[in-house]
C-alpha cells in the first residue's frame, strides 16, 4: 500500500476520462488515470482473433463529430467508409437508398419508390434541409420529443418508418420504439451529412490508444480498479490511497453510481454482436444492411468491405447486431435471408452480448447533466451528455474545463507527478 498525490485524478480511461486527461495535459495540469481493466477505451474495445478485428459490439465513429475533430488525428487512422447509404432487405429484393454521391446505384432504387413514396422523399428533403441548416446549438436549444413523432411530424408514413427509418435508428439508438430524444436524432442525422461513418484501420480500439499515447508515459495505469471514492482522494482495490485537488470518475454510468452518492445511474439499452468469416463476400459493397420486414437482426456489414484490415488477406468479415441476444440458429436464418445466399455454414469468429452498451435517452433529454458531485469531485462520460462517441469526449473536456476554472490562474500546478509516502 502506498500514498501518492497529484493534482487530478480520474477514475476511468473510457474516452470521457482520456478526453479529461488529455484537457488537462494540454492546459499543464499533472493527472493520474486509474483504469481497472487491461487495456484503455472503456466500452470502445477491439479484440484481435486469428487475423479477424472483432470490435466489442457494433460500432463506427463519425469524422464529422466536433469533439472528433478536436482531439483525434483522424488522418492517422487510416478511415474506411461506409457509403451514406443502406441496403433494405425486403422479400427478394435488396434496395439501395441513400446519397447518389456516395451511391450512384440508389438512384434507381429511390425512382422505384417501393419503400419511399414521393411524398416520403419531399417530407425527408425538409426534415434533412431542417438539420443541416443553421448552428448545432439551435438544435440542442429546440423542442424536443420522441423521434418517432418527429418522424411522423415531418410527415413521414408509417410505411417508409417502419421499413426505413425504424430498423436503422434503431441500430443507431439501440431501442426499437423510436422513443430517444429528437434532438439527438436531428444531430446524428447532421454528422451523416457531413460526413461518412467509418472505421480505423485497425479497429475503433484505435481511438483510445490514440488518445492514450497523446499523454505522457505512466499517466495511464491500468489494471487499477477504484474502490472508493471521497472528495479530495480515492483508493484502489490494492489499498494505495492517492490524493489530489480534484477527482474525475469518468466510468460508465452505473459505476459512477456506485463509487459516486447522487451520481444518478442511467438507464441502459443493450445489444449483442456475432461476426462471421464466410469463405467469400456476400455483398461487394461497403454498406448497412437492415431489415425492411422488422426481423430479428438491427443490421448487419460485411466490414472487410468497408475497411480491408478487418480481415486477413482474402478473408472476409460480416458482422451482425440484435437487440436481443438470439439463438445462433435465427441469426444465420435472417442472414441468409438478408444477403439471400445460405449463412448455416459460416465460421463463427466471436460473439458480445453487452447489456450495458448506451444509456438511454427518452425524451426529453438534457444534453448538459450536471457533472459537479462534492467540492472537488466530478463525474463525465456518454450517461452526462449523449449517448455517442461525441458525448463521451465532450463531457470529460466539459468536465477538465470546469476544473481547470477552479485552480488558481498563474499558480503552477503544486506536486510534480505522484510520490509515494
Amino acid at each position: 500500500m502506498a500514498a501518492h498525490e497529484t493534482e487530478v485524478v480520474i477514475v476511468g480511461a473510457g474516452l470521457a476520462g482520456l478526453s479529461a486527461g488529455l484537457s488537462f495535459h494540454r492546459a499543464g495540469i499533472p493527472c493520474v488515470v486509474l483504469e481497472a481493466g487491461d487495456e484503455v477505451g472503456g466500452r470502445v474495445r477491439t479484440d484481435v482473433v486469428d487475423g479477424f478485428r472483432l470490435d466489442r459490439g457494433f460500432q463506427i465513429l463519425n469524422p464529422a463529430y466536433p469533439a472528433i475533430r478536436r482531439l483525434v488525428d483522424v488522418d492517422a487512422l487510416r478511415l474506411g467508409r461506409f457509403w451514406r447509404a443502406v441496403r433494405v432487405a425486403d422479400g427478394d429484393r435488396l434496395s439501395l437508398l441513400g446519397n447518389p454521391l456516395d451511391a450512384p446505384k440508389a438512384v434507381r432504387d429511390v425512382a422505384a419508390r417501393r419503400h419511399l413514396s414521393a411524398k416520403d422523399l419531399a417530407a425527408l428533403g425538409v426534415l434533412t434541409a431542417r438539420a443541416a441548416a443553421g448552428p448545432a446549438q439551435a438544435i440542442v436549444r429546440g423542442e424536443d420529443r420522441a423521434t418517432l413523432d418527429e418522424l411522423r411530424g415531418a410527415g413521414l408514413s408509417e410505411r417508409a418508418i417502419d421499413s426505413v427509418f425504424r430498423p436503422f435508428l434503431s441500430g443507431v439508438f439501440l431501442e426499437d420504439g423510436l422513443s430517444t430524444s429528437s434532438r439527438f436524432f436531428r444531430l446524428v442525422w447532421r454528422t451523416f451529412l457531413r460526413s461518412a461513418p467509418s472505421l480505423p484501420a485497425l479497429g475503433m480500439g484505435e481511438l483510445p490508444r490514440q488518445l492514450s499515447r497523446s499523454l505522457p508515459s505512466a499517466t495511464v495505469r491500468t489494471g487499477t480498479p477504484v474502490e472508493e471514492v471521497r472528495d479530495g482522494q480515492v483508493r484502489t482495490a490494492g489499498g494505495d490511497v492517492w490524493k489530489a485537488r480534484a477527482v474525475v470518475v469518468a466510468t460508465d454510468g452505473s459505476t459512477a453510481a456506485r463509487l459516486v452518492p447522487g451520481a444518478p445511474e442511467p438507464s441502459w439499452n443493450s445489444v449483442t454482436t456475432w461476426y462471421f468469416t464466410p469463405p467469400r463476400s456476400p455483398l461487394r459493397e461497403p454498406v448497412l444492411v437492415i431489415d425492411g420486414q422488422s426481423g430479428p437482426i438491427l443490421n448487419t456489414a460485411v466490414l472487410s468491405e468497408v475497411c480491408p484490415t478487418y480481415a486477413p488477406e482474402g478473408a472476409c468479415l460480416v458482422s451482425a447486431s440484435a437487440l436481443t441476444p438470439l439463438g445462433e440458429r435465427d441469426v444465420r436464418r435472417a442472414l441468409s435471408r438478408m444477403y439471400r445466399t445460405d449463412a448455416s455454414l459460416w465460421p463463427l469468429a466471436g460473439r458480445y452480448e453487452i447489456p450495458r452498451a448506451l444509456p438511454a435517452m427518452p425524451a426529453p433529454h438534457d444534453f448538459r447533466r450536471p457533472i459537479r458531485f462534492g467540492e472537488t469531485t466530478f463525474v463525465c462520460g456518454d450517461h452526462r451528455d449523449t449517448s455517442s462517441l461525441q458525448g463521451a469526449l465532450a463531457s470529460g473536456a466539459r468536465v477538465a474545463r470546469m476544473v481547470t476554472a477552479g485552480f488558481p490562474p498563474g499558480v503552477p500546478p503544486s506536486p510534480k507527478g505522484s510520490r509515494p509516502s
